[in-house]
């Protein structure tokens, strides 16, 4: 059956567990639990989104030790969290991809002396680092992960596969009696970073809610997820149109290319601060502009921790998956069968050619309080929202 000519688009908002999670145990009850350890590793997305289930766990034990395993390069996010007495690195992914580091993952694990691992990675390696350390004799009276059996005592029940990782981080502290309330990430970043933000907000003449972000790219294995050039160029002009002085274009060095191509001929309207920033200090820029649009991207994540207005445009991933979490996050993705494809490369780009600037307008204007023009003619199609 061949595709409608032009496919309606269809907009994700907020999404909720599909049933109840059962008590395993209350642990924050427990006066026993003295020192904890959360594992994260994973991409900047996962570890970004896993920072309110920290939260959550942080209110849930007060006054206990908690420390973090981490990876390289995510660990540096977390170098000013008061939330945590220790983050401790094992590169297993690089310098010591080896049985050496295995092992020096377990004496660590075994030094630490824990009374409760969360395990919010819950791969197979975790898996067997975790069952290496029980079996070499260290004893963990509580162990969460997200699947049921060894090495976890306490799991939530099969999930459905379109589960946001999100939701099944919460599903796995519901089981252990651990409120899930926290909506959002949330970071700490210093007050250099604080004070560095407003300087690149002062020096580019950036004016509280009268701007818009732009997050364009993607990583470099991942250029079917980016919107294109001429899409983020056309949103720029009916921003300006609609009021909004200045557009910020925001990214790391795989998008320093597509983020020089939208500002190219646009010095005045357009600040490409592509490459110019660091990572905690893009929480305060984000925090003061009136909209953000994104591909679903690593930043994303990190712009859903400043609980501001964003859409996040989707196509070959499936945005129940990947949406950043937050009240004030929606995605859009066209209505084709041939979405959710998780490929690297793709010879006619559908799923986000059919997602148009008058229909991301549109929804910006849904979003916020300041005048919108209308879409162009021939530019909108119906949204139908989930």
């Amino acid at each position: 059956m061949p595709e409608p000519l032009r496919p309606p688009v269809v907009v994700f908002r907020e999404s909720r567990l599909a049933k109840d999670i059962a008590l395993v145990d209350d642990l924050p009850s427990r006066d026993d639990i003295r020192r904890i350890l959360i594992i994260k590793w994973a991409g900047m997305g996962d570890v970004v989104i896993s920072t309110a289930i920290i939260e959550d766990v942080f209110r849930a034990f007060p006054g206990r030790e908690i420390h973090l395993n981490a990876m390289p390069p995510w660990n540096s996010l977390f170098a000013d969290d008061p939330r945590f007495s220790r983050v401790w690195v094992v590169d297993l992914r690089n310098r010591e991809r080896n049985l050496k580091g295995m092992w020096r993952w377990v004496k660590t694990a075994r030094a630490g002396d824990y009374d409760l691992i969360i395990d919010l990675q819950c791969n197979d390696r975790t898996r067997l680092l975790l069952s290496a350390l029980l079996f070499s004799g260290c004893r963990v009276p509580w162990r969460i992960g997200n699947r049921p059996g060894f090495p976890y005592n306490i799991s939530h029940p099969k999930l459905p596969g379109s589960t946001h990782v999100f939701q099944r981080m919460r599903a796995s502290l519901l089981a252990a009696g651990i409120p899930a309330n926290t909506e959002r990430p949330l970071l700490h970043g210093s007050e250099a970073h604080r004070k560095r933000a407003f300087a690149i907000l002062e020096e580019n003449g950036l004016e509280d809610g009268r701007f818009a972000v732009f997050l364009p790219g993607s990583h470099a294995a991942g250029l079917t997820k980016r919107w294109g050039v001429r899409n983020y160029r056309q949103l720029a002009l009916l921003l300006a149109a609609a009021g909004l002085t200045k557009v910020v274009l925001l990214g790391g060095p795989d998008e320093a290319e597509e983020c020089a191509a939208i500002a190219e001929g646009e010095s005045g309207h357009v600040v490409n601060l592509c490459g110019r920033t660091q990572l905690l200090e893009l929480p305060e820029i984000f925090e003061r502009a009136a909209l953000i649009v994104a591909n679903d991207t690593g930043t994303a994540h990190l712009a859903a921790a400043s609980n501001q207005r964003m859409i996040v445009i989707c196509g070959p991933t499936d945005p129940r998956r990947v949406k950043p979490v937050g009240n004030g996050v929606i995605a859009i993705q066209a209505d084709l069968s041939c979405k959710n494809c998780y490929r690297k490369a793709c010879d006619h780009h559908s799923c986000m050619k059919f997602v148009t600037p008058g229909q991301v307008m549109e929804l910006a204007g849904s979003m916020t309080d300041w005048y919108l023009p209308g879409a162009p003619e021939g530019d909108s199609s119906p949204v139908p929202h989930r």
